[in-house]
């Protein structure tokens, strides 16, 4: 045998077993799937906006509705995952290091948003926070209104975004080890500090991925917002429902064009958060 042959049934012998099919068969479906759901209709989305002069977009663009729309849905969404990843961070550590009664129920309460139907919570919220609702009528007589307003559509996307943060950071907070905290309270740091200093650049990675992705369901939510936040163009309307009502006028264009702005905007700063939590996550490992 020659030395090439056997450097190559050396190579083979050393090479795991695999039961299930290999990188070629798997590789393929992937790619199968992703381009049916996902490449294919962004594709066609991408390719429609593109055969549209640069005139139309800009029109579209500086439209003060649609800068209004941009505005309440990205800049809501971006509170929205804020608050979130501060009493998300809480709720699970809440559920992580303390056993108390009722802990079940109020885990399972956590994934609520996720199992319910949007108009549900729309409608459900509507109810609590309109003038005459529960809460509505207690915050009300302090100037404060939550319904039909830019307010309730940040408070309907903090509804739906609470359970990303929860899940993502709580395995990390259940997996971390203790005994990392005594040491630095054995050294003299203070529970601010162990928690800045120890805790939070252990769970940073996860919490971000949290509240990026609590920021992009917020960022698309049409049904638990439309019925909260009384839609009024200018003050409380969304970009998802604008495109709505581009369509139902038939305005095709319109509709497409702001869809396209929506995906280029969700994909840069998706972007951004992935390349920030790269550069964080070397950073820890360093």
């Amino acid at each position: 045998m020659s030395a090439a042959g056997g450097v190559l049934t050396g190579w083979i012998a050393r090479r795991p077993l695999r039961v299930i099919p290999g990188f070629g068969a798997t590789m393929g479906l992937t790619l199968t799937y992703l381009s049916l759901i996902v490449l294919i209709p962004l594709a066609a989305l991408f390719l429609r906006a593109a055969g549209m002069s640069p005139a139309e977009w800009w029109a579209i663009l500086v439209d003060p509705r649609v800068l209004a729309s941009l505005r309440l849905s990205f800049g809501g969404a971006l509170i929205a995952a804020i608050v979130n990843g501060i009493f998300g961070l809480l709720v699970a550590w809440v559920l992580v290091r303390y056993d108390f009664p009722g802990r079940k129920l109020v885990d399972a309460i956590v994934d609520l948003p996720f199992a319910l139907p949007t108009a549900v919570a729309g409608v459900a919220l509507t109810a609590l926070y309109a003038p005459r609702g529960w809460i509505g009528s207690l915050i009300e007589p302090l100037g404060i209104k939550v319904a039909f307003t830019p307010l309730g559509v940040i408070v309907a996307m903090i509804f739906i975004g609470v359970p990303f943060v929860v899940r993502t950071v709580e395995p990390v907070l259940a997996d971390f080890d203790a005994e990392l905290e005594e040491a630095a309270a054995t050294l003299g740091s203070t529970p601010f500090e162990t928690f800045r200093l120890v805790i939070l650049p252990a769970v940073g990675p996860a919490l971000l991925t949290g509240i990026s992705l609590a920021f992009a369901r917020a960022v698309g939510e049409y049904g638990s917002v439309i019925f909260i936040a009384g839609n009024m163009p200018g003050i409380s309307e969304i970009t998802p429902l604008l495109i709505v009502t581009k369509l139902e006028q038939y305005d095709y264009t319109g509709a497409t064009v702001l869809a396209a702005i929506m995906l280029i905007i969700s994909f840069l700063l998706l972007l951004g958060i992935n390349l920030l939590q790269k550069w964080r996550r070397r950073r820890v490992e360093a």
